[in-house]
Parts: C-alpha cells; sequence; structure tokens
C-alpha cells in the first residue's frame, strides 16, 4: 500500500509525544501491509465524512484517511475522537 499524507496530518503528527509517533508508526506498518488487519479497527464513517474511512492507533487516537484506489491512500487527519468534529 502507498501512503500520501496531507500538511494537516503532517502539522498534526508533529505536535505529539514521542510514544503517540511510535505506536502510529507501528499502525501504518499494519496498515501498509492490510488496511483492513483486525488490530486496526479500520472502520467507515458516516455522515460529511462518508468518503473517509478511520483507523485506532491507541484507545484514544484515530488516523482518519481515503483510499485512492486499490493500493494507495492518503491519510488526511489524525487526533483524539475529535477528529470528527468540527
Amino acid at each position: 500500500m502507498e501512503i500520501f499524507v496531507t500538511s494537516g496530518f503532517r502539522r498534526k503528527f508533529k505536535k505529539f509525544s514521542p510514544e503517540i509517533k511510535r505506536r502510529a508508526k507501528e499502525k501504518e506498518k499494519i496498515f501498509r501491509n492490510n488496511p483492513f488487519d483486525s488490530r486496526l479497527e479500520t472502520h467507515k464513517l458516516r455522515g460529511k465524512y462518508a468518503s473517509f474511512w478511520a483507523f485506532s492507533v491507541t484507545n484514544t487516537y484515530r488516523a482518519m484517511f481515503r483510499f485512492l484506489g486499490e493500493k494507495k491512500a492518503v491519510f488526511v487527519d489524525i487526533d483524539t475522537h475529535n477528529i470528527y468534529r468540527d
């Protein structure tokens, strides 16, 4: 899986603690091999986010992404459950 990241994702990621960054990198490796691995808890979003998916980084943090094709995805946001709010 080829992964792209938005500038917003990159900005937020830089602000996280080393532990959250480490966990996110671990999950990203799993995602590259299988975006639907059960350890990720990947799920389709609804409502105004219906074109997006998310997976769990920790119990608190989520990464939001969109598939760009069968072998490509773009990570658009990473945050707590606030990721789903405006």
